[in-house]
């Protein structure tokens, strides 16, 4: 029984990448992406931020700061670590949010800049952050990761479980395909 309810719980997950993308339409304002992307990524800590190494793809587990997303992604780091390096080579990023629980899938792209404000590390900064950065404030290397975001395309399918079921099993009965919820993009 457990194996089937595994099956399902895929099943389901793979169907909400079916649904068909749609473009925001042109009426959709700056704010109201905003607005979505943050109602979106509220909750969810890390997420996979994802730069060009050469000819590869690199992609590491990063914490967002806590703060009112404006548009722009910040992160901390250290000015010594590869992916600078690679930032540095090329500016374009990619960062990927996931709530499995809540079917919510939000991909997010721009071009990254490293900051070095001590203003804006001061006002970011979170004694929790001395577990990575052990010097603090004081670290010569501490920097922020800025990304204002150019691009969002994400996935919602807010329904429970028992309702992707049933749009499952009537989308077969019917011969249509499944509405899973939303998939959109976002130019921002």
């Amino acid at each position: 029984m457990l194996r089937y309810l595994w099956e399902y719980d895929l099943l389901l997950k793979l169907l909400v990448f079916r649904n068909k993308t749609l473009e925001v339409s042109m009426t959709t304002t700056k704010q109201e992406a905003i607005e979505k992307i943050r109602e979106l990524t509220h909750g969810i800590d890390f997420c996979m931020l994802t730069t060009m190494d050469g000819d590869h793809l690199r992609s590491r587990p990063m914490s967002t700061q806590e703060f009112e997303f404006d548009g722009d992604l910040w992160f901390f780091t250290s000015d010594n670590t590869h992916k600078i390096d690679e930032i540095d080579k090329h500016k374009r990023v990619n960062v990927a949010y996931s709530k499995p629980d809540d079917n919510v899938y939000l991909s997010l792209s721009g071009r990254a800049e490293v900051v070095k404000d001590r203003a804006k590390i001061e006002e970011l900064w979170s004694p929790i952050l001395k577990a990575w950065f052990p010097e603090g404030l004081d670290d010569p290397h501490l920097c922020l990761l800025k990304i204002p975001v150019e691009q969002a395309e994400y996935w919602d399918a807010p329904s429970s479980k028992i309702v992707q079921l049933f749009g499952m099993v009537k989308a077969i009965a019917t011969g249509q395909e499944a509405d899973y919820g939303e998939n959109k993009k976002i130019t921002l």
